[in-house]
Formats: C-alpha cells, structure tokens, sequence
C-alpha cells in the first residue's frame, strides 16, 4: 500500500520556452523527496491562480501524496504565463505542450516519466499532444474530448453549426480577458494584460470561416492518423455530455493500450459529476499512472476495453441528479455479441415496413426541449426534457409496444430516403423512449447538413426534388428500454436554438428508411463495478456572495426567446486572497415564421479583487443572420477599479454558403 505523503505547493515554477516564453506553473510535490518522481500534467488556459484552483488543488494534491509531482501549467498568453494567446490547439500550443514535457522529463527531480490529464480542453490537448510522441509521455487519461474537431465538437456537428459555437466564442473571450495575478508576475501585470487585450482573437470570425472539414479543423483531429498515438490512453467521458463518441472512436481505432469508461455523467470529472453516480477517478487514475509511471502491477493492462453504465429508463427531468443504472463491460470493443436490430419504416410506424410519402417542414419551435450541449450543472433545464411537445411538431415513427426488455449499447443508425424543396437542408433525427407514463424520453440524437451527406469535405447543394439516400450515426448510447416500451423515431428539418437554422424555410420528402439499434443480449454477463469518490479535503475557499441560475423560454412580440442567466456568485480563495465573480446571460430569439431571423446575445461580466486590487471585464457578443449570411460583433470593454481602460470592438460577415460564391 502506497504511503500517505506530505507534500508542499509552489504557486508559481517558471516553465522557459525555447523562444524565450515563461510559462507559469502550479506545482504539488511530496516535501522529502529522496529520488526523482514521475510527473503528471494539466496543462489548461484556465488560470490555475483563480480559474480552476478549487478543482485542482484536492485532485493535485491526492496525487502528490502518492508519490507524484503534479503541474498544472497556464496556457501561453492566459493566467500566469507571458505571450498571447491566438486559438484553442494551434500549433504553438502544441508545440509548447511538447517543450513543457521535455523541460520537466530533464528536471532533478523528475525520473523522465510523464503523464498527462485533463476534461474538455485539457483532454483534446492530452490527445493531441499524444499524436506528436514526444519521448517523456507515457501514458494520458483523456476525459470530455473528441477525436474530431469539425464533425463531433462544439462548432460544427454533422456539418451543422450549433448555437454553442457563438456561445463558447463569448465564453472563451470572456474567460481569456483577465490580468495575470500582480503577486506573481509583480508589476508588469497591467502591461501584460493590455497586451493581450488589444491582441484578443476574433475567434467567433474564425471559426465560421471554415464551414467545411478543411486543413483548419484536420489539424488536431486525431482520427486522420490515430496510429500517431503511441502512448496508452484512459478515456472517460458522459453519457449526458456533449462528448459521447469519444469512448467508442479511441478503443475502436487506437493501436496503443487503450480502455474506456462512458458514465451517466455530466461535463465534468467522474468523481465531481453533478450527476450521480460518480466514481472514485483518483483511485482509477492511480491504478493508470501506477502502471504506466512506475511500472507496477495494478491489472489495468487487464481491465476491459470498454465499460459503459446502461441507464434505466427513467422519466424526463431536465435538472436530473443521479441516474439509475448498472455497470457492464466489454471485453473488446466492438464488442461481437452486440449485434444490429433493423426496424424499417412505414406509414408512421416502426419495425412495419411499407410503402409511404410523408413531408418534414420546417418548425422552429423544435428543439425547446433539446437541453444544452455542455450540462456542467451551473442551473436548472441542463439536459433533455419530455420530447413530447418537439415530437408533436416533428415527423415521427413509432415501434409497436417491446415484449422484451433491450439494452441499446452503441451508436444507432438511421438511413432515410429523402428530398429536398430547397439545394440547402438539414435533417435532425432522434431516438426517443415512448413510455408507459405518456412520456417521451430522450435516449440519442444525429444531426447531418444534407450538403455534406457525401462527406464533409466539400459542400454540395442538393438537386430540389432529386431523392437521396443518406445515412445518419446517432451519438453512443447505453440505455435500457424495459418491455411495455416502444421506440420513436423523430425527423425535424431544425432544431433552434441547438443549432443555427438554414436561412430559409423548407419541406422535406422522406419515401423510406430504417433505424438500426445496437443491442446488447440480455443475458451477457459481464459486469462492472467502481469504488465510491473518496472524501477529500475541500478546497480552501470562502463564498462571500450566492449566485441563481434561471432558465426562461417565452413568446415576445411575435418572438421565441430563450433566456439563460447565470450568476456564479462571489468566492474568495483563502490561499491566495483572491476573490473572483462571474455572471452571464444569453438572449436567444427567433421569428418563428422567418429561420433567418435567428439572433442571440451573451454578456459576460468578470471580476478579480485583493485588498485595494480591483480588475473587471464585460464581453458582449451578438450573432444574427440574413438568408446568405451570418453577422457577428463582440465588444471588449476592461476595467481597473471601475475606471475604462481598454475598449474594442470586433464585428464582421460570414458567407452561410460559401459553395454559392463564385470568383471570377
């Protein structure tokens, strides 16, 4: 049994670039060290001095008392660390991710052995980095990622763009927009931070430049060489998350020692999800960098390749906390007893194949009920609701009542024979529960922009009246569907405010199809099971100030508007004196009877203060649209002790349909 050591913490280990860069890090380390340590690395843009500090310091810290050095390294150009930031994964950040490793594997007191961890961001980097081999990193754990960042990540899904796009380009400019802290930069810390105001990217610009799967969205996605990763990877992720596929994609297509764990979670570490159960990551975490790090014998070379938790049918409860379900395993994935059950469509029904025409119009009002794409539990209306009101407004096929129970584990499958009014469409299909309640639970969705049903690649517009076959995967699932159950199929042409409408209003013709649903026997075995989290030390801070969350969504002068706030209240960090705040709301709206008047709003306000130290910002970012064209602005306004320092505006145009123009 590994001893409980006592460690120490340094808030601030200069990390030195090749070109001269110093980055900042947060170092947890046992305070007698007689021999050098494998290193294990979160390397993050999230401020380590405030950001992320009370989720670091408990998780760095267990892992320090078992005999590692832990670093929770700041991004170039955000928190503690010089330079400027330019995007999310570029390559500077890559690169810097590979010099940080290599500065630490030629430390004293490092044995050459890294590992590196990390959720969202920190997870996409882990990867990424891993697909460069550098020498030191022998093994990540990757959790909420993706292994493709045009088709399976916040901008664009299935070729669409979801309404997150906008949403996280506010959050980002929001979250990049503070000081590093005076106390450890000193005083170049206004000259650094007005440095990097008036070099703040446009990255809301950015990112709707590239409709397409080009060279900027190939970059950094590792499933263009998944053979690049040499390194053994742990991935986790949630079921209710955004990053479903991730589990599935690693194991399936990774050369490397690999296993995977898809929970009920939400986006956030398995032993912090604000959806139950959670389980004990540390002690998983340990088992990981035990073996890989220090070579020892925990049996994770053993462990099954993926293991998923099948969620029982449940009533729909946007705000749900805990999910009743159990633990399966498989010992490989795919998994070979997990066998396709077609059920063909018919004249509205499922499962009774026959011949049919039926239309799919647009309905903006669908997608009310869609939940967001990142639930973290920040307030209510998170996840999926009754999906009977957007059934009720989509073009729906339903199963005949199962006589026997089935657990879908897997991605289903829908193929649809369609065509299209308009040379632009896209289709929404869902996969919903029919239960015996009247209710309709949610259980998958799939999202395709019909240009890109021949791949991603390039935009091709539809032929109007041509019949297409196309083929949509829906997302990974594990769900139980009890007997006295029926399946839905649901179709929509939109789905607002989850993702932007075409700019037009259009009908759609399905002729045939079918839905594959991967089921999992019965009577299969092979179980699972995970410790409970362990009770950990809080972090040491204070709430000076409660904040509320609120989720709103009505008719207003002829309008849907959805409205969010979130006031993350005000928390002192007892450590470091520092006190932060942050509050936003998003203002979605569209005329129902007009797709191209789909507009949003997010404000985003921050404070930090010490003493007499007073820093703020607000960020405000509008998207809004014509039948050719998205419109975006953000203004950057900075302040120190209530006073306007720094002032910008950025706002520009981007063509919808890039494949309509023309250059002579």
């Amino acid at each position: 049994m590994t001893n409980i050591l006592e460690i120490e913490i340094d808030h601030d280990l200069a990390i030195p670039l090749p070109d001269g860069t110093r980055l900042s890090a947060k170092v947890w380390r046992p305070k007698e060290m007689s021999a050098p340590l494998p290193a294990i690395v979160e390397y993050l843009p999230y401020r380590k001095s405030d950001g992320t500090a009370a989720r670091d310091m408990p998780m760095h810290s267990h892992f320090a008392a078992h005999g590692y050095v832990c670093l929770r390294v700041d991004r170039r150009g955000c928190g503690d660390s010089e330079g400027l930031f330019d995007d999310e994964y570029s390559p500077q950040e890559l690169q810097d991710g590979v010099d940080i490793l290599n500065w630490i594997a030629a430390q004293d007191w490092c044995t050459g052995k890294i590992g590196m961890q990390g959720i969202s961001w920190g997870g996409f980097n882990a990867l990424q980095i891993a697909a460069l081999a550098p020498e030191p990193l022998k093994a990540i754990i990757t959790i909420g990622s993706t292994v493709d960042r045009y088709a399976d990540d916040i901008h664009y899904k299935g070729g669409i763009q979801v309404g997150e796009n906008i949403g996280w380009a506010a959050t980002s400019t929001s979250w990049f927009s503070m000081p590093p802290d005076p106390e450890i930069v000193g005083k170049s810390w206004r000259e650094m931070w007005l440095e990097r105001l008036e070099n703040t990217p446009f990255l809301a610009r950015e990112w709707m430049l590239h409709p397409t799967r080009d060279a900027y969205w190939k970059h950094g996605s590792i499933c263009e060489a998944y053979s690049a990763i040499k390194a053994p990877v742990l991935a986790m992720g949630g079921l209710h998350d955004g990053y479903r596929n991730t589990m599935a994609h690693l194991v399936e297509n990774l050369s490397s020692p690999v296993k995977a764990i898809a929970g009920p979670w939400s986006h956030k570490y398995p032993h912090i999800s604000t959806i139950a159960p959670s389980i004990d990551y540390l002690g998983e975490a340990l088992r990981w960098w035990d073996h890989w790090l220090k070579g020892l014998e925990t049996g994770v070379e053993n462990d099954p390749a993926y293991r998923a938790y099948v969620m029982d049918s449940t009533a729909p409860d946007p705000s749900l906390s805990h999910r009743e379900g159990r633990w399966v395993a498989e010992e490989v994935w795919p998994a070979p007893a997990i066998t396709p059950k077609r059920f063909d469509l018919g004249d509205g029904t499922l499962g009774h194949p026959a011949a049919f025409t039926t239309q799919v119009t647009t309905d903006l009002t669908v997608g009310k009920n869609a939940g967001e794409y990142f639930p973290f539990g920040f307030g209510p209306g998170e996840l999926p609701d009754d999906q009977t009101e957007d059934d009720a407004r989509s073009t729906c096929f339903d199963s005949d009542i199962l006589t026997a129970p089935t657990d879908i584990v897997g991605a289903p499958m829908v193929r649809l024979t369609l065509s299209s009014a308009q040379p632009e469409a896209q289709i929404i299909v869902r996969l919903c529960d029919l239960r015996p309640d009247g209710t309709s639970a949610f259980i998958s969705f799939g999202l395709l922009n019909l240009q890109f049903r021949d791949g991603f690649a390039d935009a091709k517009p539809l032929e109007p009246g041509k019949p297409y076959e196309v083929a949509l995967t829906l997302d990974q699932t594990a769900y139980h569907l009890p007997a006295g159950h029926r399946l839905r199929v649901a179709v929509s042409g939109s789905y607002w405010p989850y993702c932007w409408p075409e700019g037009t209003h259009n009908t759609l013709t399905l002729t045939a199809g079918s839905l594959e649903v991967p089921c999992r026997p019965q009577d299969a075995q092979a179980v699972a099971s995970f410790s409970p989290p362990r009770t950990l030390g809080p972090a040491p801070t204070r709430q000076i100030e409660v904040g509320e969350e609120a989720r709103s969504y009505r008719i207003e002068d002829g309008q849907i508007v959805l409205e969010l706030k979130g006031d993350h209240g005000r928390q002192e960090d007892l450590d470091t004196g520092l006190v932060t705040q942050s509050a936003m709301r998003e203002t979605w709206k569209i005329n129902p009877v007009d797709p191209a008047s789909a507009e949003v709003e997010i404000i985003w306000n921050r404070e930090l203060t010490r003493g007499d130290w007073s820093v703020s910002s607000r960020v405000v970012t509008n998207m809004w649209a014509s039948q050719t064209e998205f419109f975006v602005k953000q203004t950057l306004e900075a302040f120190e002790r209530g006073e306007l320092v720094f002032e910008k505006t950025m706002q520009d145009s981007v063509s919808r349909y890039p494949s309509r123009d023309t250059t002579t």
